[in-house]
């Protein structure tokens, strides 16, 4: 299989770096299936109803979220009727949505979505090694599914490097988001689970993570908030990971990463 994850949209800008490139690249790449993080796609904060069918027009496959999972308040009820919305598994029990998610691609290929929250520096949510390895008995890599991808939404590159090695052998892909800043250790694991720390973002690099410089920068320097964040408005960068996994066992074979657009060095796989 040929899979693409696409990191944090952001803003704008994000959301159209993202819709003017992912239609050509599904092509080249002859991608089965994208998944795409759209957490931060409506003005820094959240998913709407509307976004969420951009996107999916535009070839995004499943949609996962983050810590911003319900700063739009409309997605509370949009999320019950969309299947290929999924928010972090270990959010309470009774907390609208789903945390995972299973698909079949056009090939009859199966592939299951999960994507937990890291609690080191973010907010105390259920232990999310204990989601993922609960989610991961629903059934095996090679057997029951074709793909499985675990998104680890966090802050410390330490706990996103433990599930990645906790999960080493058992899925295709583990990657981590929520920091928005590309990482340059793309690499299949021992057990033959690619794995990226992050992904980045898809939105305007000329920032402070994605957002506009001038709030942040005063914050830091004079520790005094005047306005709430908002996106950087330039010209953006869609960053990602691509994966090819063998059809017999589900590993991944080929990892690389994606970068396409204005600043960053840009890059995709030699195919």
């Amino acid at each position: 299989m040929k899979f693409l994850y696409c990191g944090d949209v952001v803003g704008r800008s994000g959301r159209e770096v993202l819709v003017n490139n992912l239609p050509n690249l599904r092509k080249r790449l002859s991608l089965d299936f994208v998944v795409v993080n759209g957490e931060n796609a409506a003005s820094g904060f959240g998913i709407t109803e509307k976004i969420c069918k951009e996107f999916y027009e535009a070839g995004t496959d499943c949609l996962v979220l983050g810590n911003h999972s319900f700063d739009q308040k409309e997605i509370m009820t949009y999320m019950a009727s969309d299947m290929r919305l999924i928010r972090p598994a270990n959010y309470p029990e009774g907390t609208p949505g789903r945390g995972a998610a299973a698909f079949k691609t056009r090939a009859g290929k199966n592939i299951l979505v999960v994507q937990v929250m890291g609690r080191v520096f973010m907010d105390p949510l259920d232990d999310p090694f204990a989601s993922v390895e609960k989610l991961l008995k629903t059934g095996k890599l090679g057997q029951k599914y074709d793909f499985i991808l675990v998104d680890i939404h966090g802050e410390a590159t330490s706990e996103k490097m433990a599930m990645g090695h906790f999960c080493d052998g058992r899925v295709s892909l583990v990657v981590g988001s929520h920091t928005h800043v590309p990482t340059a250790d793309a690499q299949i694991l021992p057990g033959g689970t690619g794995y990226q720390t992050d992904a980045g973002m898809c939105g305007d690099y000329n920032s402070v993570i994605g957002m506009d410089k001038e709030e942040p920068l005063r914050r830091f320097t004079k520790k005094i908030s005047s306005s709430r964040f908002s996106p950087a408005l330039g010209l953006a960068t869609l960053c990602g990971v691509y994966v090819e996994t063998d059809d017999k066992t589900g590993l991944t074979i080929k990892i690389a990463p994606v970068r396409i657009g204005e600043r960053l060095i840009e890059t995709e796989p030699m195919l």
